[in-house]
């Protein structure tokens, strides 16, 4: 079996999307060696055949090598920063970056892993951990076509649904406008929510007939437990959210493209933030909703399905 057919697999970053990314393909069987600027992240993946490296330059050697890290100034680091992966006397074939960068950073590193010959791949994703746990990640890729079909195959161990954007960055607006999607929709269920809670309706079962209705979807669902039990345990934190929506508006402006709901969005994304939920996650817009049509939201504290595990 061929390294094409069988890849010797790097992987930096295992915060809790990188981890969960990462264990499924070791679940799959896949070759993984794996870097965190917190080790002790990582250690636990050992138990499932991962090898646990001490720096980023110790994968450059490896076949692929997935990034997924928190912002542009961490891949531009990891990649081309003193040891980082094109910084090493051998380089990995292909980069794949699942981070939720800029297009511009992300174009800067495409074109010095083409100048060292290296085919780089933009594949941010749509989920969060658990999301990835239960096998339902959805990637957008962009990139060379042939480097595409190869890390195919290891996509597929990752998510279930893998769609090929373009051949440049088209991957990057796509995870924008995703996010930008997700801040609205979540602004737009908080309302509701607390509209109907204020007409006596609990969250619970409010949420149980959403989840049962057309409107309901895979993110209604597994956010339900959330919101009913105000659970800010961070799956995607309000300040993540914001630098997607500051990404986002930047590629409006750009493009000419007016965006005037995600602009009002983003500003009460903001003062969730400034009223200090900003490493909570993002359904902290539902806390504030609440407080804006005058009251205090209360968690229910019931067991509420996540539409995630059977």
């Amino acid at each position: 079996m061929t390294a094409r057919e069988n890849p010797r697999i790097g992987w930096v970053g295992t915060g809790r999307m990188g981890h969960a990314m990462a264990d499924r393909l070791l679940t799959a069987g896949c070759s993984v060696h794996v870097w965190n600027r917190t080790r002790a992240k990582a250690e636990d993946l050992t138990e499932h055949g991962a090898v646990v490296v001490d720096t980023v330059a110790d994968l450059a050697g490896r076949d692929v090598v997935f990034t997924m890290v928190s912002a542009d100034a961490d891949l531009e680091q990891v990649v081309l920063g003193e040891g980082g992966l094109l910084r090493q006397d051998a380089v990995p074939r292909i980069i794949v970056d699942s981070s939720t960068v800029s297009a511009a950073t992300s174009s800067r590193v495409r074109a010095e892993a083409t100048a060292r010959g290296v085919a780089f791949l933009a594949a941010p994703v749509s989920g969060n951990a658990k999301v990835v746990k239960a096998g339902k990640l959805s990637i957008a890729v962009s990139g060379p076509e042939d480097a595409y079909l190869e890390v195919l195959p290891l996509l597929a161990h990752i998510g279930r649904a893998v769609t090929r954007v373009g051949d440049d960055e088209q991957a990057r607006l796509v995870k924008l406008a995703h996010n930008i999607f997700l801040g609205v929709v979540t602004q737009s269920l908080a309302e509701i929510v607390v509209l109907a809670e204020r007409g006596g309706v609990p969250r619970s079962a409010f949420m149980e007939f959403m989840n049962g209705s057309v409107m309901g979807s895979l993110f209604t669902g597994y956010k339900s437990p959330a919101i009913v039990n105000l659970d800010l345990k961070p799956t995607f934190t309000s300040e993540l959210l914001r630098k997607d929506f500051d990404y986002g508006l930047a590629a409006g402006r750009e493009l000419g493209v007016p965006l005037p709901l995600a602009a009002l969005t983003h500003q009460l994304v903001q003062a969730t933030i400034g009223r200090g939920h900003g490493a909570e996650d993002f359904i902290a817009l539902l806390l504030e909703q609440a407080r804006s049509a005058g009251y205090e939201v209360e968690p229910e504290n019931i067991a509420v399905p996540d539409g995630l595990t059977a």
